[in-house]
């Protein structure tokens, strides 16, 4: 029997951004019909779907506890509710660091309480919010524009990160490296996005230069290590995860860190891989499945 699966995406995007354009084939060769909806369509039944995968749900950062209330009303979704909880905060950045994986230095600012301004660069960018929106550049005597778009997430009840901004992103970007079932898949570039950044048409993420890539061990490593801390954390498996993707940069000290990790709507650079990742993902949703 062929089994049913939803690819939730928003009412912007119901069909998504366009990168999953070879996995309906994909899936139809091992058996899984895709259908795609709108995650608030209250004209589909989601939960007499096999899965319920999250694939371009991009429109939470403005109603996430509407959306959080939907996750916790899907049996079957992936990742699952409890993931997306954890993951669509980027507080997760400080579970990880606490758990000792190297990030991007981040601090979060709650509404009403005042930043302490890195020395160089910096960026600021809303703890709630997906595709880079809302996310700015800063130079180091720019603290009152920056102030100001602080001061404008917190005025619509939005606590923000500031994290020093990686230079080496200007010259090689962030290598995303993208697993399936826990297991490493691919990896692909995205390019420096925060100068003159401009919005794709749906206005929910932010246009992105990608390329193919090939990360060295070291990058390797602190990706794998990143998933290690996360399923723990979450008590989890690896395999509990259908899909994660680890956005690594590489820090001023000249080591590798993370910028973040992705587990409830990400891009997964199906362009950018070879022929055999949307394979190799429908396989991986195959195995949630059983």
């Amino acid at each position: 029997m062929t089994a049913q699966v939803i690819f939730a995406g928003c009412r912007e995007l119901p069909r998504g951004s366009g990168d999953e354009r070879a996995v309906g084939p994909a899936l139809a060769a091992v058996g899984v019909e895709l259908h795609w909806a709108a995650w608030d369509d209250p004209n589909v039944d989601f939960s007499a779907a096999d899965l319920v995968v999250l694939r371009a749900t991009w429109d939470y950062a403005r109603r996430r506890d509407d959306f959080l209330a939907w996750c916790d009303s899907v049996p079957t979704l992936r990742n699952s509710a409890a993931v997306a909880r954890w993951n669509t905060h980027k507080r997760y950045l400080l579970d990880l660091a606490d758990a000792g994986v190297p990030i991007v230095p981040t601090e979060l600012v709650r509404v009403g309480d005042s930043p302490r301004w890195p020395a160089g660069e910096f960026v600021v960018k809303p703890a709630v919010g997906a595709g880079s929106v809302g996310a700015r550049r800063f130079g180091p005597r720019q603290h009152g524009p920056a102030a100001e778009h602080l001061a404008a997430l917190h005025a619509e009840g939005r606590e923000a990160l500031i994290q020093p901004y990686q230079r080496d992103v200007d010259a090689r970007g962030e290598i995303a490296l993208v697993f399936f079932g826990g297991v490493y898949s691919h990896a692909f570039t995205k390019a420096a996005m925060l100068v003159a950044p401009d919005l794709d048409g749906s206005g929910l993420f932010v246009a992105e230069k990608l390329a193919a890539a090939e990360p060295g061990p070291d990058f390797r490593g602190l990706a794998e290590d990143t998933l290690d801390a996360a399923v723990a954390l979450l008590g989890l498996t690896r395999a509990d995860l259908l899909y994660a993707r680890v956005d690594v940069v590489t820090g001023e000290d000249g080591a590798p860190a993370v910028l973040e990790l992705e587990l409830t709507e990400p891009s997964l650079g199906f362009a950018q891989a070879d022929p055999a990742a949307p394979l190799r993902f429908a396989s991986a949703v195959r195995g949630q499945l059983s």
